[in-house]
Protein backbone atom coordinates (compact mmCIF):
# COMPACT_ATOMS: atom_id res chain seq x y z
CA UNK A 1 0.00 0.00 0.00
CA UNK A 2 3.00 2.31 0.35
CA UNK A 3 3.24 2.49 -3.45
CA UNK A 4 -0.13 4.31 -3.72
CA UNK A 5 1.27 7.76 -2.74
CA UNK A 6 4.19 7.23 -5.15
CA UNK A 7 1.80 6.36 -7.99
CA UNK A 8 -0.37 9.38 -7.19
CA UNK A 9 2.71 11.64 -7.25
CA UNK A 10 3.87 10.18 -10.58
CA UNK A 11 0.41 10.64 -12.07
CA UNK A 12 0.31 14.29 -10.91
CA UNK A 13 3.78 14.97 -12.37
CA UNK A 14 2.78 13.34 -15.67
CA UNK A 15 -0.37 15.48 -15.93
CA UNK A 16 1.59 18.64 -15.10
CA UNK A 17 4.17 17.85 -17.79
CA UNK A 18 1.43 17.33 -20.38
CA UNK A 19 0.11 20.84 -19.74
CA UNK A 20 3.42 22.59 -20.43
CA UNK A 21 4.13 24.22 -23.77
CA UNK A 22 6.89 22.90 -26.01
CA UNK A 23 10.50 24.11 -26.06
CA UNK A 24 9.63 26.99 -28.41
CA UNK A 25 8.53 29.03 -25.39
CA UNK A 26 5.40 30.12 -27.30
CA UNK A 27 2.12 29.43 -25.58
CA UNK A 28 -0.69 27.45 -27.12
CA UNK A 29 -2.70 29.13 -29.91
CA UNK A 30 -4.66 32.12 -28.67
CA UNK A 31 -8.43 32.06 -28.64
CA UNK A 32 -10.36 33.55 -31.54
CA UNK A 33 -10.58 37.30 -31.94
CA UNK A 34 -14.19 38.52 -31.83
CA UNK A 35 -15.32 40.71 -34.72
CA UNK A 36 -18.39 42.96 -34.65
CA UNK A 37 -20.08 45.54 -36.86
CA UNK A 38 -18.10 44.82 -40.05
CA UNK A 39 -19.07 47.24 -42.83
CA UNK A 40 -17.45 48.44 -46.08
CA UNK A 41 -18.41 51.59 -47.95
CA UNK A 42 -20.00 51.13 -51.40
CA UNK A 43 -17.93 52.01 -54.47
CA UNK A 44 -19.46 54.00 -57.30
CA UNK A 45 -18.75 52.66 -60.79
CA UNK A 46 -15.13 53.40 -61.68
CA UNK A 47 -13.94 53.81 -58.10
CA UNK A 48 -11.56 51.04 -57.05
CA UNK A 49 -10.81 51.92 -53.42
CA UNK A 50 -12.93 51.83 -50.29
CA UNK A 51 -12.71 51.70 -46.53
CA UNK A 52 -13.95 48.95 -44.23
CA UNK A 53 -14.63 49.30 -40.53
CA UNK A 54 -15.19 46.87 -37.66
CA UNK A 55 -14.53 46.28 -33.99
CA UNK A 56 -12.03 43.68 -32.78
CA UNK A 57 -11.73 42.17 -29.30
CA UNK A 58 -8.85 39.79 -28.64
CA UNK A 59 -8.97 37.57 -25.52
CA UNK A 60 -5.17 37.85 -25.22
CA UNK A 61 -2.88 40.66 -26.39
CA UNK A 62 -2.39 40.25 -30.14
CA UNK A 63 -1.80 42.19 -33.36
CA UNK A 64 -3.86 42.40 -36.54
CA UNK A 65 -1.04 41.87 -39.04
CA UNK A 66 -2.83 41.66 -42.38
CA UNK A 67 -6.13 41.56 -44.21
CA UNK A 68 -7.07 39.99 -47.53
CA UNK A 69 -10.19 39.87 -49.68
CA UNK A 70 -10.98 38.22 -53.01
CA UNK A 71 -12.82 41.40 -54.12
CA UNK A 72 -9.65 43.55 -54.07
CA UNK A 73 -6.12 43.30 -55.40
CA UNK A 74 -4.77 44.61 -52.08
CA UNK A 75 -6.06 45.13 -48.54
CA UNK A 76 -4.15 47.02 -45.86
CA UNK A 77 -4.66 48.21 -42.30
CA UNK A 78 -4.35 52.02 -42.32
CA UNK A 79 -4.22 54.79 -39.77
CA UNK A 80 -5.35 58.39 -40.11
CA UNK A 81 -3.51 61.10 -38.19
CA UNK A 82 -2.74 64.78 -38.26
CA UNK A 83 0.69 65.80 -39.55
CA UNK A 84 1.58 69.46 -40.20
CA UNK A 85 -2.10 70.42 -39.91
CA UNK A 86 -3.04 67.90 -42.61
CA UNK A 87 -4.88 64.61 -42.21
CA UNK A 88 -2.55 61.86 -43.44
CA UNK A 89 -3.24 58.19 -44.11
CA UNK A 90 -0.63 55.44 -44.07
CA UNK A 91 -0.36 51.69 -43.74
CA UNK A 92 0.34 50.28 -40.29
CA UNK A 93 3.24 48.12 -41.48
CA UNK A 94 3.79 46.57 -38.04
CA UNK A 95 0.09 45.85 -37.71
CA UNK A 96 -2.58 47.07 -35.31
CA UNK A 97 -2.04 46.21 -31.61
CA UNK A 98 -5.01 44.60 -29.86
CA UNK A 99 -4.79 44.85 -26.05
CA UNK A 100 -6.20 41.84 -24.19
CA UNK A 101 -9.94 42.07 -23.64
CA UNK A 102 -10.29 45.62 -24.99
CA UNK A 103 -12.50 46.47 -27.97
CA UNK A 104 -10.50 48.18 -30.74
CA UNK A 105 -12.68 50.05 -33.23
CA UNK A 106 -11.61 50.61 -36.82
CA UNK A 107 -13.77 53.59 -37.75
CA UNK A 108 -14.05 56.48 -40.22
CA UNK A 109 -11.40 59.12 -39.50
CA UNK A 110 -9.22 56.64 -37.60
CA UNK A 111 -7.72 53.21 -38.13
CA UNK A 112 -9.47 51.30 -40.91
CA UNK A 113 -9.07 48.62 -43.57
CA UNK A 114 -8.37 49.98 -47.04
CA UNK A 115 -9.37 47.85 -50.05
CA UNK A 116 -7.52 48.83 -53.25
CA UNK A 117 -8.01 47.51 -56.74
CA UNK A 118 -11.64 46.55 -56.08
CA UNK A 119 -12.58 44.36 -59.05
CA UNK A 120 -16.37 45.01 -59.19
CA UNK A 121 -18.42 47.89 -57.77
CA UNK A 122 -19.60 47.23 -54.21
CA UNK A 123 -23.30 48.01 -53.87
CA UNK A 124 -25.27 48.66 -50.69
CA UNK A 125 -26.56 45.34 -49.37
CA UNK A 126 -23.70 43.28 -50.87
CA UNK A 127 -21.28 41.46 -48.59
CA UNK A 128 -17.49 41.52 -48.73
CA UNK A 129 -15.44 38.54 -47.51
CA UNK A 130 -12.45 39.58 -45.41
CA UNK A 131 -9.78 37.35 -43.93
CA UNK A 132 -8.10 38.87 -40.88
CA UNK A 133 -4.67 37.48 -39.90
CA UNK A 134 -3.22 37.91 -36.42
CA UNK A 135 0.23 37.46 -34.90
CA UNK A 136 -1.02 34.80 -32.44
CA UNK A 137 -4.69 33.96 -32.94
CA UNK A 138 -6.02 31.91 -35.83
CA UNK A 139 -7.23 33.85 -38.89
CA UNK A 140 -10.83 35.02 -38.81
CA UNK A 141 -13.10 35.06 -41.86
CA UNK A 142 -15.72 37.83 -41.85
CA UNK A 143 -18.47 38.91 -44.22
CA UNK A 144 -18.76 42.70 -44.05
CA UNK A 145 -22.01 44.32 -45.15
CA UNK A 146 -21.71 47.03 -47.81
CA UNK A 147 -23.28 50.25 -46.61
CA UNK A 148 -22.59 53.57 -44.92
CA UNK A 149 -20.97 53.34 -41.48
CA UNK A 150 -22.54 55.19 -38.57
CA UNK A 151 -21.25 58.72 -38.21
Amino acid sequence: MKSLPVLATLAALTLAACGQSGSSGKSEAAGPVAVADAICRPTPKGRQVTGCYLTLTAPDADTLVSVSSPVAALAQVHEMRMESNMMMMRELEAGLPLPAGQAVALAPGGNHIMLMGVTEPLKTGDTVPLTLAFANAAPVEVRATVGQPAA
